[in-house]
Formats: C-alpha cells, sequence, structure tokens
C-alpha cells in the first residue's frame, strides 16, 4: 500500500476526495456507503498496511481547511440563517433544528462537523493539495497527488473544492488608482465599518443585492450591474431544471460555467421588496472607469465614493490540476456528467450544474457510482437506495 516517488513515501488510496464541502461530504458519505474503507494511516508500520486495508476499496477524503464547515467558515456573521439561500440537508443526516437568527457559519460548521462525525468518515486536515498529475502514460494507471502533507497516489481522485477561494476580481481602467477602499465579497465582515462612507456595489448576484440590503441600513449606497437583473416572483421546478441544463450544456461544451444562480435570476424576497421601497435596488448601468475619488458613470457623469464592493462571484478552484491539461480550447472542461470526458479517472462534484447544494449531493452520489464502474470493483456493495 506504499509507493517510493523521489525517495519519499506516498500514501495510497483507491478514491482519494479532494475538499469537505458540500459535495465532498456527499462524495465521502456514498464511498463509505457502497463499502470503501478509510486508507491506512501514513504512521502505521509498512507491514501493517495491506493487512490493515485487507481486499475492500480505500478512500481518503483531504481538506484544506483548518476545521469543518468548507466555505461556510468564511462567511460574514451577518449572514444568518434566516437570509441564506437555502441550504438542503447532507445525504442520510439531516439538518437539526435551525434557529433562523444565528450565524449560518456557526450553525453550518457545526452541522458539517457532527455529520462528519455521525457517518465516520475519514477527513484529514488541514492538507491542500498543490498537484495532481498522471504517474505514466497508461489511461488505466494512478494519479499521483502532491499535497502540503507528502504524496498520495489514486485509481481516482473526486474534486470538490469548490470556489470560495477563487473569487473574481474584473480589471477596469484606473481601478489602481483608486484612493478609496476595494474588496470583494469574500472579504466582507460587516456593514458597520463603512458607516458614514459611500458604498458602490458591483454585481448582480444574491450576494450583491444582500449586501446592498443590509449596507444601505447603515450608509448611502450605488447599484451598478453590466445588465439588468432578471426578477423572478418565485423559483418552481421546472424554472430549476430549465437553470440547470443550460449549465450543463455550457460543460459538456467545454465552456467555462454559468453559476446556476445566475442562470435562475434573483428571487423577490420580502428583505429585498422592502429595500425597492426604500430605494436601493435602483440600478445603474457599469461605469466606464474608476478614478481616484470615485467612478466615471456611462453617461460621462462622476460619482464619488469611498468603498467599491465587488460582489462579481467566484471561479473554480482547480489550479491543482493543471497537470492533467484538462482545459480545452473554449477555456472549460467538458464533461460528462459529474465525469471529465477526456480522464475518466477524475470528477468535478459541486462544478457548474452541480454547484447548488442540492446539485451538490446528487454529484457526490453520481460520482461514485461511475467510479464503481471504472474500478471494476467486485468487493464493493450495491447501492442500498
Amino acid at each position: 500500500m506504499e509507493r517510493i516517488f523521489s525517495g519519499g513515501t506516498v500514501r495510497s488510496a483507491d478514491v482519494v476526495v479532494i475538499g469537505a464541502g458540500q459535495a465532498g461530504l456527499s462524495a465521502a458519505f456514498h464511498l463509505v456507503r457502497r463499502g470503501f474503507l478509510p486508507a491506512p494511516a501514513a504512521e502505521q508500520p509498512a507491514e501493517e498496511l495491506a493487512a490493515a486495508a485487507g481486499p475492500g476499496l480505500t478512500y481518503a477524503v483531504l481538506d484544506a481547511e483548518d476545521g469543518p464547515g468548507g466555505a461556510w467558515r468564511h462567511r460574514w456573521k451577518t449572514l444568518l440563517m434566516a437570509t441564506v439561500n437555502g441550504i438542503s440537508d447532507l445525504p442520510g443526516i439531516p439538518q437539526p433544528d435551525v434557529d433562523p437568527s444565528e450565524p449560518s457559519s456557526a450553525f453550518l460548521s457545526r452541522y458539517f462537523a457532527a455529520y462528519e462525525q455521525q457517518a465516520g468518515l475519514a477527513v484529514e486536515r488541514p492538507v491542500k493539495v498543490l498537484a495532481v498529475e498522471r504517474e505514466d502514460a497508461d489511461p488505466a494507471g494512478r494519479l499521483k497527488i502532491t499535497t502540503s502533507d507528502g504524496g498520495w497516489t489514486a485509481r481516482a481522485v473526486i474534486n470538490a473544492t469548490g470556489t470560495w477561494t477563487r473569487p473574481f476580481w474584473p480589471i477596469y481602467p484606473g481601478q489602481f488608482t483608486f484612493t478609496g477602499r476595494q474588496l470583494h465579497v469574500a472579504d466582507y465582515v460587516s456593514a458597520e465599518e463603512f458607516r458614514g462612507l459611500h458604498v458602490i456595489v458591483v454585481g448582480g448576484g444574491i450576494s450583491a443585492v444582500g449586501l446592498l440590503d443590509e449596507i444601505s441600513k447603515i450608509t448611502s449606497t450605488s447599484w451598478f450591474t453590466r445588465r439588468e437583473p432578471e426578477w423572478r416572483e418565485g423559483f418552481d421546478r421546472q424554472a430549476g431544471h430549465d437553470a440547470v441544463a443550460l449549465v450543463e450544456e455550457r460543460v459538456r461544451q467545454g465552456l467555462p460555467p454559468q453559476s446556476v444562480v445566475a442562470a435562475t435570476g434573483l428571487i423577490w424576497t420580502p428583505a429585498l421588496r422592502a429595500a425597492a421601497a426604500r430605494g436601493v435596488l435602483e440600478r445603474r448601468p457599469m461605469f466606464t472607469s474608476i478614478e481616484p475619488g470615485g467612478v466615471r458613470l456611462a453617461d460621462g457623469g462622476f460619482l464619488a465614493a469611498d468603498v467599491i464592493l465587488w460582489a462579481t462571484g467566484f471561479r473554480a478552484e482547480l489550479e491543482h490540476l493543471a497537470p492533467l491539461h484538462l482545459r480545452g480550447p473554449g477555456g472549460g472542461i467538458a464533461m460528462e456528467g459529474t465525469r471529465v470526458a477526456a480522464e475518466p479517472r477524475v470528477h468535478l462534484v459541486g462544478y457548474g450544474p452541480s454547484s447548488s447544494t442540492i446539485g451538490a449531493n446528487r454529484s457526490g452520489r453520481a460520482a461514485v457510482t461511475e467510479i464503481l464502474t471504472l474500478l471494476a470493483a467486485p468487493a464493493a456493495v450495491p447501492d442500498p437506495r
């Protein structure tokens, strides 16, 4: 069960899951449910490794965070369970009773921690995956995984690294001349730090309008988007199906995925209706440039500002997969379900059409089902659903 690369001991598993957010935990749950066992610990004597693994398949979950919760650990404290965009239960174990006034970061970190323990999931942290590459030219060979805590090899990888660590910053003329403060949603802490300042919020998604509402209760704001957002009165099953289908088609063609939320539009909530009544949701077309004291408007006018908050979304964290050369001419990774079309040993969950919490759960199960076929594993048990 050990392999040697460049003189160092490398641990081995049949499947390595990278990331322990919603999608990663879902994949780990379904691996355990289908008979996978935790990979032997690194400190076990070499003669015990094979015996510890036994005849069954093995897995490991490598998570870069210091504790459970995934990206939820970093959400701003004012994002409460009452206002967070719907969170699905993890598979097999429902959420405990929710206090609507509790910060989502605290509640979901606690829920994920309890889930890992109750489901018996083998999560190793903090372990940051630095690179995944092919061990050799054999298309059925193993994948080499370099991490901050040593090396691994695996027969398959389920990547569930999400997007939080890759905030997207658009580039505008004069951006670096601005003398005020610029920050991304990923850096947001509290509206209170902006009291008395004029804040520009850029972006047309849920985070943008939610923070616009929150900040506008403390100080003055202006809202800029590239396009007029599409508002919906509600969200039914057909609308959800259509939105996911649009994103699926993009990733099937190898194009960078559009988020499911971007495809669904914005849904009116009581809080947002109240914000609209206060005049907060008066959208302006994007400014043409940034100047030291503010922004140059599309009509040529000037708007003074102290803060620019970029609520401009995130990109998938996939840099560690670069050695595999998975991206195609379209700039994205061509997918067939959760599987990378050009590399069946690699599955992406919580990516593209599975970036919602419901989609993350489903993609975890789908990836495990396909990987079992890939491994042709007679020791694995049927899915007992």
